[in-house]
C-alpha cells in the first residue's frame, strides 16, 4: 500500500473557493462521468441537498459532483452554480427536455467566525468548479474549528484535509472538512492533537471529561459544528454498496473525534465510486475508514492559526 495524491484518482476533479476575509468557503468533487453514490449521515443537526438521491431505492444510479460548503443552510445555495458549470458543459441526466446535473450537498456551521452575512453562494459554488483543491484553511476548510464546548472562546483552528493510497490498481481517499463540536485525535496514537483549549490557551482539555462533568443537561450548548466529507474510490460498486461503504467510512470519524455524532454536529460522509477496478467491498470499506481519520488528522496539522485563533501548528512551536 502507498499513499497517493488524492487527485491522483481518475475521472474526478476536486476544487476550492473561498472568502478569506469573511472565512467560509466551499469544496466541489466533480465527476463529469457520473458516479454510483452513497451517503452516511449520523450527526443530529445535518444541512443537506439531494440527499434522497443516494437512497438504494431512488432511480438515479448516479450523481455529477458532491459540495461541501460552509455558511450552515445558507450554504446549500452554492449547489446552484456547480449545477450551472456541469450544465454549461452538457453533463446532467437527460430528461428529454434539459440535462439535469445531479449536486449534492453537505454544510457546515462557520458563520460565528467573522461575519454570519457571508456565506458560500451560487457564484462561489460557480467558482470552485475551476479551482484547485489544497489541505488547509482553503475552501470548506476556511471556517472550520474545533473544540466547541465551552463555547467559541476555546475553540482553535482546524481546517480540510485529504488522505489517499493505492494497493495494485485499486485506489481510495477521503476529503474531509473537520468542524466539530469535540476534539481531534491521532487514531494511531490516541494523543489528542486538537480541540477544547485550555485557560491558558497553550494546550488541551478533554471535551468528554468536561460533559461527564456537568450532570445536568447543558442548555446552552453551541451547535455550530458538523465535520462534513467524501470518500472517493476507483473501485467498481453500485449506489446500494457505496452507501454501505459511506457507513464504514464513519468508523473514520469515530477513531478521530471525541464525542462524535452529537446533536450538535451534523456529521455525514459521503462515497463515491467512479472507476471500474474490481475490488472487494469489505476491503475497501476498512480502507475507506482509514483513509477517513488520516484525513481528519491531516485536516489538523495543515491548518494555520488564523481569525485569532491558534492551530495545531502554533500549539506546537
Amino acid at each position: 500500500m502507498k499513499e497517493i495524491a488524492i487527485t491522483d484518482i481518475e475521472h474526478i476533479k476536486i476544487g476550492n473557493a473561498e472568502d478569506r476575509e469573511n472565512a467560509t468557503g466551499c469544496t466541489v468533487i466533480l465527476c463529469e462521468r457520473g458516479a454510483a453514490a452513497g451517503i452516511d449521515v449520523r450527526g443530529g443537526g445535518p444541512a443537506s441537498r439531494e440527499s434522497e438521491l443516494l437512497n438504494p431505492v431512488a432511480a438515479a444510479d448516479k450523481i455529477h459532483a458532491v459540495l461541501l460548503s460552509g455558511g450552515s443552510a445558507f450554504g446549500l445555495d452554492a449547489a446552484g452554480g456547480v449545477m450551472e458549470y456541469l450544465e454549461q458543459r452538457n453533463v446532467g441526466v437527460d430528461t428529454g427536455v434539459a440535462k439535469v446535473p445531479l449536486v449534492c450537498c453537505s454544510c457546515l456551521f462557520d458563520l460565528q467566525l467573522v461575519n454570519k452575512q457571508v456565506r458560500p453562494d451560487k457564484a462561489m459554488g460557480y467558482q470552485a468548479c475551476s479551482g484547485t483543491y489544497t489541505d488547509g484553511n482553503h475552501g470548506a476548510g476556511t471556517g472550520a474549528t474545533v473544540g466547541k464546548y465551552r463555547g467559541t472562546e476555546y475553540m482553535m483552528k482546524t481546517g480540510i484535509g485529504s488522505y489517499a493510497v493505492q494497493i495494485g490498481d485499486l485506489k481510495v481517499g477521503a476529503v474531509v472538512a473537520v468542524n466539530a463540536l469535540g476534539d481531534i485525535f491521532d487514531y494511531r496514537t490516541g494523543t489528542q492533537i486538537a480541540g477544547l483549549l485550555n485557560e491558558e490557551k497553550n494546550g488541551y482539555l478533554s471535551t468528554e471529561e468536561e460533559m461527564y462533568r456537568q450532570c445536568e443537561t447543558v442548555t446552552d450548548l453551541f451547535t455550530g459544528n458538523t465535520t462534513i466529507g467524501a470518500v472517493i474510490t476507483n473501485g467498481s460498486f453500485n449506489k446500494a454498496q457505496m452507501n454501505k461503504i459511506a457507513a464504514m467510512a464513519q468508523n473514520g470519524y469515530a477513531r478521530a473525534v471525541r464525542p462524535v455524532h452529537t446533536e450538535a454536529d451534523g456529521d455525514t460522509i459521503y462515497a463515491l465510486s467512479v472507476g471500474d477496478v474490481t475490488a472487494d467491498i469489505n476491503g475497501v470499506g476498512t480502507l475507506a475508514a482509514q483513509v477517513t481519520a488520516e484525513a481528519i488528522k491531516k485536516a489538523v496539522y495543515a491548518a494555520d492559526p488564523a481569525y485569532g485563533l491558534p492551530s495545531a501548528k502554533s500549539l506546537l512551536k
